[in-house]
């Protein structure tokens, strides 16, 4: 798959053994599941840090473009 048909934009979140992809601009699961306090709980971050998600989103093909993030 080529870098710009990897949309839309998201982020790849685990916590602990549950892992999913959030959409960044609607701040909702898109694939895989999340328990609902940790699925709230990811969906305010996403919503909180939107527009310096999409700057990271926007540079992921700059060396070293792919971040991760933490908390």
């Amino acid at each position: 798959m080529r870098r710009n048909e990897h949309n839309p934009p998201h982020v790849h979140v685990r916590c602990a053994e549950d892992e999913a992809r959030v959409a960044i601009r609607s701040h909702r699961v898109i694939e895989g599941v999340l328990p609902e306090n940790k699925r709230r709980l990811v969906e305010e971050w996403v919503e909180l840090h939107r527009d310096e998600l999409l700057v990271l989103w926007q540079n992921r093909a700059a060396p070293g473009g792919i971040k991760k993030i933490d908390d």
